[in-house]
């Protein structure tokens, strides 16, 4: 259940309905709900490969020594740099997010309280819950999230009986159907759905890891695809003929629940948004510490990043590094940029999906590299290899074309700059540092002893 309650924390299906919807909308118009379903199986091929190493081996911040594992050392460290920018940015949509929704219901009581006050706050909680003990972070989570969906359900629900419970037939009219709006469509779907993969980093602390961690990601990506597919679907349905229409609702379910005549919802679905971003920023902390303590460990950065704390066993130095740089950037960003929360939480969520990206590809294609290291090799792994492949060039694809508007034109070279330099540095220290080598090999070639005498 903690890994699972990770898994869908970190995906946040809450900030979808919140906030990401709209933008679908405004790409797929009424066919929204086959773009999350696209984009659904799409991460489902992915998991396939990435679970090909969780049933055979399991550490912390697993996903990046299971690139280590098919493609080799330096590609490994460079995906689990990938991830840590990609955890940082959504980690920063989390804390831009909560103070959104935090501002709401201040709002609704007459107060104001400076976002960068929230963003501590957002932080600080997040910082003490990871820094304690991970299961109680977890347990949180899963609470937290289960109870801003529910209420989420409990609306759509309301607004389907409100229509007789009628199929809506536009939103399946073929003549509707963008097919140029598809590929953006999917795009906003892979960045709703990011994040599926984080309970591979818990490999050192999870109960029987070989089989609760491949559960995990089949069932966080499962339940969250199917959660946006069916509120897409509602909200479209709820929304029709509205003024404004969707695309243009800053908050899409306070707006379904005043068409539902249900407006003594809106202050319980604010709230259950803000906690659910409060857990998105918590699982992130938790998820992005573990790989940058396992790549201390290895020597890959400052030995203090690999330090345990002596009672509660959570990699603290770590955790702590991201909270600051969660807490920093978004600070800058609007007290003194002078950027909006919500464009932030655009800009920081788009920059992350490019972070996630890069190790999706390189574990589907280090998967069957692996097999066949090991003498596994079958022709469906090849088979499911290569669907994967092509379907994640249409995010790809997609995120760079039709080319975007500025600053998001500039993201690319922003995310290849982050990039390039820490392939100098993972570079450098391994010409300087070759034990570097030696220990992420001595650790790849134990994994499987220590399975077994476990």
């Amino acid at each position: 259940m903690e890994l699972l309650a990770q898994g869908i924390a970190l995906i946040s299906p809450t900030m979808t309905a919140a906030l990401i919807i709209p933008v679908m909308y405004g790409n797929t118009g009424d066919w929204s709900w086959l773009s999350y379903a696209l984009g659904t199986v799409m991460l489902v091929f992915v998991a396939f490969n990435l679970n090909q190493f969780a049933r055979r081996s399991t550490t912390a911040g697993s996903m990046y020594l299971y690139i280590c594992r098919g493609l080799g050392i330096t590609a490994g460290a460079i995906g689990g740099w990938s991830l840590i920018w990609a955890y940082l940015g959504i980690s920063m949509a989390g804390v831009t997010g909560f103070s959104i929704f935090s501002d709401k219901l201040l709002e609704m009581a007459g107060i104001h309280v400076p976002f960068a006050l929230l963003f501590g706050a957002c932080v600080g909680a997040a910082w003490f819950c990871a820094w304690k003990n991970v299961q109680l972070s977890a347990m949180l989570m899963l609470f937290l999230e289960g109870a801003s969906m529910l209420l989420i359900m409990i609306l759509c629900l309301v607004t389907l009986a409100q229509h007789g419970f009628k199929i809506d037939h536009a939103q399946f009219e073929t003549s509707s159907l963008p097919l140029s709006g598809l590929g953006l469509g999917v795009v906003v779907a892979i960045f709703s759905l990011v994040g599926f993969e984080c309970c591979t980093a818990f490999g050192e602390e999870a109960r029987d890891p070989l089989v609760t961690i491949p559960r995990a990601v089949i069932w966080s990506l499962a339940i969250s695809g199917g959660f946006f597919v069916f509120v897409s679907y509602v909200m479209v349905m709820a929304t029709h003929g509205s003024d404004p229409a969707l695309d243009k609702m800053d908050a899409p379910l306070n707006s379904m629940a005043s068409l539902a005549h249900l407006s003594v919802l809106k202050a319980p679905l604010s709230f259950g948004a803000m906690v659910s971003f409060f857990a998105l920023c918590l699982s992130c902390v938790n998820a992005g510490s573990r790989v940058l303590f396992a790549m201390g460990r290895h020597g890959l950065f400052h030995a203090s990043t690999a330090d345990s704390h002596e009672s509660n066993a959570t990699p603290h130095v770590a955790v702590t590094i991201l909270a600051a740089v969660a807490f920093i950037i978004p600070t800058v960003g609007v007290a003194i940029v002078g950027l909006e929360p919500l464009d932030l939480f655009n800009y920081v969520g788009t920059l992350a999906a490019f972070g996630f990206l890069v190790p999706y590809i390189m574990i589907t294609i280090a998967a069957p590299v692996y097999l066949k290291k090991i003498g596994e090799l079958r022709n469906v792994d090849v088979a499911v290899c290569g669907l994967a492949l092509v379907l994640l060039t249409i995010p790809t694809v997609g995120s760079v074309y039709p080319i975007p508007d500025a600053p998001v034109l500039y993201f690319p070279y922003l995310f290849l700059l982050y990039l390039a330099s820490g392939a100098a540095w993972i570079l450098y220290v391994r010409f300087r540092k070759p034990s570097v080598a030696t220990t992420i090999r001595e650790e790849l070639s134990l994994l499987p002893l220590a399975q077994r005498v476990g």
